[in-house]
């Protein structure tokens, strides 16, 4: 299973795919992609600029980055490890 990733253009936050093509900051609403759904996915983004700065996929197990890059993409998912300073969207009731 994989998980669809990029940053969003106007502000540089994290975003996933989601279900139907929407985006997502949040990782547990990201869509769960096959193989075949993954690289199509991927290729939607890809061409989708305005939006996805560059895109890629992460392994996940059960909707969690798994694998090589569990860690980072973790951080990525949580927001910074600087503690408090810096409000995160999902916390902050941001967008």
């Amino acid at each position: 299973m994989k998980l669809l990733t990029a940053n969003r253009l106007d502000d540089g936050r994290v975003i996933y795919w989601a279900e139907g093509g929407e985006t997502t900051g949040v990782l547990r609403e990201a869509a769960r992609l096959d193989a075949v759904m993954a690289e199509t996915a991927l290729a939607r983004a890809r061409s989708r600029p305005d939006v996805f700065v560059n895109p890629y996929l992460v392994e996940a197990i059960d909707g969690v980055p798994s694998g090589r890059d569990r860690i980072k993409e973790t951080i990525r998912a949580t927001g910074p490890t600087v503690g408090n300073s810096l409000p995160h969207p999902a916390s902050a009731g941001a967008r």
